[in-house]
């Protein structure tokens, strides 16, 4: 696996092969905004701490506490139909 720098700025090919995801996750994490980015033309730079901050541990504490808050709602909100 190749390491990824802080400071280096990566293409969304690039990060695909760092993340060995596909190019639709990499859009669909971009939009969701857990990745953030910058839109050069037409193609989007993504910086090496952002990467970082993304496969993190504390990041997907965060993801599966969001997950499991809109789970609670949506189900108080079925039960109330």
């Amino acid at each position: 696996m190749a390491e990824i720098k802080p400071n280096e700025v990566y293409t969304t090919e690039e990060t695909q092969d760092l993340l060995k995801i596909s190019n639709s996750t990499v859009k669909r994490i971009l939009k969701s905004g857990l990745l953030r980015a910058n839109k050069v033309g037409k193609q989007y730079r993504i910086l090496g701490h952002e990467l970082l901050r993304l496969v993190s541990p504390d990041v997907e504490y965060k993801a599966v506490e969001s997950y499991q808050k809109i789970k609670t709602k949506t189900r108080q909100k079925v039960k109330d139909w």
